[in-house]
């Protein structure tokens, strides 16, 4: 049985990555810190944290895997810093905190041209966050890649669901690497990754998630 840190818990990849992992009988229990509550479950301890205040000593952070679909857009964050916070601090604090406390196996959501190296940065961003995760020593590191993800955002971001509406009319003639990726693969992904954990660093690109 395997105890679970789900990261991200509230957003479109993390709420079905929790929904799958709560279904699972090979779960334990899974933890899922958050800003604010969600829906209970017996066996979902879900904290109510401040990200900049970790409390490092909270017996939660001890299990087996952990899944990371903390995300956020520059727009939404509001700046390059808060951007970088969510999508780089916040990830790396918790995987060197859990791996700290015993955890063996990561799984985390990056991005399609993920690059430590780009002049993009967002890209640079991810790209930084995969290169430091491979320096924690995790048994076993797992990389997904997705391009756009296609699903139900509760907040609303029009011209990603412009590129959805465009990327679904033309799904039978683009290369697999450009179409959307339903969220629900993805989640579907780290939780495998999470709970039957192969040795070693695996990124898996958009074109080769699972549909």
């Amino acid at each position: 049985m395997t105890r679970l840190l789900v990261l991200g818990a509230s957003g479109l990849v993390g709420r079905s990555a929790l929904q799958q992992a709560l279904a699972d009988a090979r779960v334990a229990g899974v933890v899922a810190p958050t800003r604010r509550p969600l829906p209970t479950h017996p066996r979902l301890d879900n904290p109510i944290i401040d990200f900049d205040a970790i409390d490092v000593s909270d017996p939660a952070w001890r299990v087996d895997a952990v899944i990371c679909a903390l995300g956020t857009t520059i727009a939404d964050a509001g700046s390059q810093a808060a951007f970088r916070k969510v999508d780089y601090d916040y990830p790396l604090a918790f995987a060197r905190l859990a791996h700290a406390a015993g955890a063996r196996t990561f799984a985390l959501t990056s991005a399609k041209a993920a690059n430590p190296r780009s002049q993009v940065f967002y890209s640079r961003t991810k790209g930084e966050l995969e290169q430091a995760l491979r320096g924690i020593g995790f048994d076993s590191l797992t990389l997904l890649r997705p391009g756009l993800l296609d699903g139900e955002r509760q907040a609303q971001r029009p011209m990603e669901q412009l590129a959805l509406r465009i990327s679904r009319a033309l799904d039978g003639v683009l290369p697999g690497s450009w179409r959307a990726v339903p969220a629900t693969a993805v989640a579907s992904a780290l939780v495998k990754a999470a709970l039957d954990p192969q040795p070693g660093i695996h990124v898996i690109e958009s074109a080769d998630i699972p549909r």
